[in-house]
């Protein structure tokens, strides 16, 4: 084993299923991992693939350079993309340290929405009809004009959580907007700030993601999948999802690549689409330039992207990655319940709709293909060590109640 591959790799975001995933993942290749949570209920710290394990201070430059030190580390990977944007500004501060992270300006593209979807529009790749208000604009004219329904998000979320906040107002990452008045009702909540959301018409069609490591122009590692599930219904988290075969769709893994090549990515990123199979269209949403919420699928179908960007970089391995396996879903319980519930509490639905799926949901459980974010055979503590937080939560949450 060289120098590099003994030392200690810290994965910054150690609280969440992706976290989690991208320590498993590099333990099973034998790389020992510090596991850096934001506190003690993390539940990365409780699997067999962490070897140690410390709380994450802010900002990281008052604090990560004296931690590589003391740990002698030999990269870092993060999860979050605030934790990214803060790694790309202390590249070539760290020493020998490598800093897995995209560089600053690549980063900033694929955060600002509106940038990506105006390099993939002059690519050809289909996007949704986009409207970013401007102050002085009159935004009920245009708003009695748009497509319904909508959907409003924020162009590049980072930049605006502390306005937000100061303002007391929550940041959302998407609402939607059946007509008019609801739009109009969304927007003034942002008036006092003087900044709003992208509006977007809505897409037909369902979750399909596309992930790829990129490296010098080319894919190196490719995996896709599609959302069964999400939490919540309207969109968010995908809580179920399946493996898709790479032959499936090659046509736009090949655009998705030439997307990523044109902004001159590096590492790993999923491109999001809204595929409608009955009319053949792709509408790009968005490309997540970090590792993703579906990240257990890959892992469980032996698509290592974590593993990739890391033996590629630190231990310069460039023979090709195995195919992955697309004979496996995988299913994040918690959020996938709250689907459950909110479908058996919706009245609109018929009543045999609604036994129908909750049927399904609970065979969902039987089939022999279903993995999971959390739970693995292979490391059963962080699903305890996730059951004793969410516990501990319960129980504060219910002391401080009235």
């Amino acid at each position: 084993m060289s120098q590099t591959a003994s030392r200690l790799v810290a994965v910054l975001g150690a609280d969440s299923p992706i976290g989690l995933t991208v320590i498993r993942e590099l333990g099973g290749h034998g790389v020992p991992v510090l596991a850096l949570g934001k506190n003690s209920d993390s539940i990365s710290r409780y699997s067999r693939h962490a070897r140690d394990f410390a709380v994450i201070e802010a900002p990281l430059a008052e604090w990560l350079p004296a931690l590589v030190r003391e740990k002698n580390l030999a990269a870092i990977l993060a999860i979050s993309e605030h934790h990214l944007i803060e790694l790309a500004e202390l590249k070539g501060t760290l020493g020998d340290c490598l800093v897995l992270a995209p560089d600053s300006d690549k980063l900033a593209i694929v955060l600002d929405k509106r940038r990506t979807l105006e390099i993939a529009a002059r690519l050809g790749l289909a996007v949704p009809e986009t409207w970013q208000p401007l102050p002085h604009e009159d935004f009920a004219r245009r708003a009695a004009v748009l497509a319904y329904p909508v959907a409003v998000k924020w162009p590049d979320p980072n930049t605006v959580a502390g306005s937000l906040d100061a303002l007391g107002i929550a940041l959302e990452k998407v609402e939607y907007a059946a007509h008019a008045p609801a739009l109009l009702g969304i927007l003034a909540r942002y008036n006092r700030m003087g900044a709003w959301p992208l509006v977007q018409t809505w897409c037909p069609g369902e979750g399909l993601g596309q992930m790829l490591h990129m490296a010098n122009g080319k894919a190196t590692l490719k995996f896709q999948h599609r959302r069964l599930r999400e939490w919540p219904p309207t969109g968010g988290v995908s809580s179920f999802c399946e493996a898709v075969p790479l032959a499936r769709h090659a046509g736009q893994m090949e655009r998705s690549e030439a997307l990523l090549r044109t902004i001159g990515w590096e590492g790993p990123a999923m491109v999001e689409y809204r595929f409608d199979q009955k009319t053949g269209t792709y509408w790009l949403m968005e490309i997540n330039g970090r590792f993703w919420g579906s990240l257990p699928l890959a892992w469980h179908c032996g698509a290592h992207f974590a593993w990739e960007t890391y033996r590629r970089r630190a231990l310069c391995q460039n023979d090709p990655a195995p195919l992955p396996r697309s004979n496996r879903k995988a299913r994040y319980v918690f959020p996938d319940v709250k689907h459950l519930v909110a479908i058996i509490r919706d009245e609109s639905l018929a009543i045999a709709g609604r036994i129908k799926f909750a049927v399904r949901f609970l065979l969902d459980f039987l089939d022999p293909r279903v993995r999971y974010y959390v739970w693995s055979s292979s490391d059963p503590l962080p699903l305890l060590g996730d059951v004793k937080g969410a516990l501990g939560r319960r129980l504060k949450t219910g002391r401080r109640a009235p």
